[in-house]
């Protein structure tokens, strides 16, 4: 069994940056790839990033590329979305996953969730 907890959302302009950060109580928490999911209401959800179980292989949607950072700290149960120029079409619930499988891309695949926070960006 793993809980996940997300902190670190709210509002920020465009332009700016956001912290995401998931911590997650269990002893298998190294164990498992994490990932990050957004949704808006009305649309489906939508993988963000993921990072494999030792912190060595990460993942990142295109739509994110080169923006958004995922990274890990087995030692604190902590993963860490580091969200840098920050456009309005990235407001959304942010939500922390964790999966079995390596780097997994879809919902499917993951066994526990957050319960989200909300990231606003204004333009």
């Amino acid at each position: 069994q793993v809980h996940l907890v997300e902190s670190g959302g709210g509002l920020a302009q465009a332009g700016g940056s956001l912290r995401l950060s998931c911590a997650a109580s269990g002893r298998t928490f190294s164990s498992y790839s994490m990932g990050w999911f957004r949704q808006v209401p009305g649309k489906e959800r939508e993988f963000v990033a993921a990072i494999n179980w030792s912190g060595s292989g990460t993942r990142h949607a295109n739509s994110v590329k080169g923006r958004f950072s995922i990274s890990r700290d087995n030692a604190k149960n902590t993963v860490t979305l580091q969200m840098n120029s920050l456009k309005p079409e990235d407001t959304a619930v942010y939500y922390c996953a964790a999966s079995p499988a390596v780097l997994p891309n879809t919902g499917r695949a993951y066994d526990y969730w957050g319960q989200g926070t909300q990231v606003t960006v204004s333009s």
